[in-house]
């Protein structure tokens, strides 16, 4: 289905999307709104810097393919098939929110969806397309997080993209002992946003805590996106002619 392009503000972004969606569908997360982008059922605009912006189309859209996935259990390859009967749905009248600045940072989910993948290290290693001794590796460097059960360790959903990504370095000649660098930039970040959360978690109740999330999420965007404006400030002079 094309999106019309458009000149006014009335959208929402990913974050304002979620909290209207939430109350009807509770497991709804910011990583699975995205992941539902990646496999072609959404295709929310963007602001020049990359921002989704999400119309009443859009909106109308997710609520159909969760509401597909809720009530009818209906696999994604199918409710791609039945999306061409969105165009004769009625739209909703979206609610009036706040409208944040244009290029206002999308929070980081970290949460993130539940987790799709359950794999073995052997598993990990076929799926990524790594060999077994890389998953090791990456493993001890602590870019590998598995969960320990009584069938022992289980790797999940970010095991598998940072392996992915690991294997897409590898193909360029980058090592795992060369993405060290990322693991103890993330723990130092870490370190630096813990000084700012601590005294809200110390204060031992729900909305302290509600707060502390919301600031760790608004922050990992922020990190997220200064990153990327820094590395491409950093590179522009080898592609500029």
């Amino acid at each position: 289905m094309s999106l019309e392009v458009r000149t006014d503000r009335a959208h929402l972004t990913i974050g304002e999307v979620l909290n209207l969606l939430k109350e009807e569908f509770p497991d709804i997360t910011i990583s699975k709104i995205r992941f539902l982008e990646s496999q072609g059922l959404l295709e929310p605009e963007r602001t020049p810097s990359g921002y989704r912006k999400f119309y009443q189309e859009d909106v109308e859209r997710l609520r159909y393919i969760l509401s597909e996935q809720k009530e009818k259990f209906l696999p994604l390859k199918v409710i791609r098939r039945h999306l061409g009967s969105m165009e004769g749905l009625p739209a909703r009248k979206l609610p009036a929110v706040a409208l944040p600045e244009e290029d206002a940072p999308e929070p980081e989910d970290l949460e993130g969806s539940p987790m799709h993948h359950a794999l073995s290290a052997d598993e990990l290693a076929a799926v990524s397309g790594l060999e077994p001794e890389v998953i090791k590796e990456l493993e001890s460097f602590g870019m590998l997080d598995p969960r320990h059960t009584a069938d022992g360790r289980v790797y999940g959903d970010d095991d598998l993209a940072v392996a992915r990504l690991a294997k897409a370095f590898l193909r360029h000649g980058l090592e795992p002992r060369h993405l060290k660098m990322y693991e103890n930039f993330s723990q130092r970040e870490v370190a630096l946003f813990e000084q700012l959360i601590s005294p809200m978690l110390r204060a031992r109740n729900s909305e302290a805590r509600k707060i502390a999330h919301s600031t760790l999420s608004e922050l990992a965007g922020l990190s997220r996106d200064l990153k990327q404006v820094l590395l491409r400030m950093q590179l522009r002079s080898y592609v500029s002619e």
